[in-house]
């Protein structure tokens, strides 16, 4: 593929949609097609499991359900949105990927990282992001700006931490593919350090995406 992959991972309120709004504006004054999407969503479909799994209605859902709806949602996103930009060279910025449920069904529910990792990968067809940027932040701090919260959001603070310290022993294992900011940094700041990285991997790489 000669396109590219970022994916923004992060706690919630960590400011991920400021910063790849930014992002995504800054690439298009320079001309490149930007496809900015989310997860789980992105579809019609994907949408209608967003609903399932975020809503308070279905507080309980079992553990390996929700890990099975991520990675449904996942597979029909790569399958409709994603891999077909890549494909067309476009550059794509996705709020969330395979990360999120490592983090969150494979460390904090306990189902294991490396069998949701795993589960994703088959749903993708083996898709990797080119980049993962994640926007660390203390759970008290980011969940403390939120008025009302969604099911996960709604979680103990115990759950979030666990959440948290998966995405910073994933960055650690793989620095290459992966960028930790510090989300209590002033917005200009972190949209310049996150810039700068893009630019090197663009002009730097002629292998385009992985996958």
């Amino acid at each position: 593929m000669s396109g590219y992959f970022i994916v923004f991972e992060g706690g919630e309120g960590a400011g991920k949609s400021t910063q790849e709004r930014l992002l995504a504006e800054a690439l298009t004054g320079r001309g490149v097609t930007v496809v900015r999407t989310r997860e789980p969503g992105g579809t019609p479909a994907g949408e209608e499991i967003r609903r399932v799994v975020l809503s308070p209605e279905f507080a309980g859902l079992d553990p390996r359900a929700e890990a099975l709806l991520f990675a449904a949602a996942r597979g029909e996103h790569v399958a409709r949105v994603i891999r077909p930009a890549l494909e067309r060279g476009d550059i794509v910025i996705c709020d969330r990927y395979l990360d999120s449920s490592v983090a969150y069904q494979g460390f904090a529910r306990g189902l294991g990282p490396v069998r949701v990792r795993d589960l994703s990968l088959w749903a993708t067809g083996d898709l990797l992001p080119d980049l993962t940027v994640v926007l660390d932040i203390d759970p008290a701090e980011g969940l403390g700006r939120f008025d009302q919260r969604d099911r996960l959001e709604a979680e103990p603070l115990e759950y979030h931490q666990q959440v948290r310290s998966a995405f910073l022993t994933l960055a650690e294992e793989d620095p290459r593919r992966y960028l930790v900011l510090d989300a209590r940094a002033d917005v200009s700041v972190i949209a310049a350090a996150i810039l700068a990285r893009v630019v090197a991997d663009l002009d730097g790489d002629d292998d385009g995406a992985q996958g």
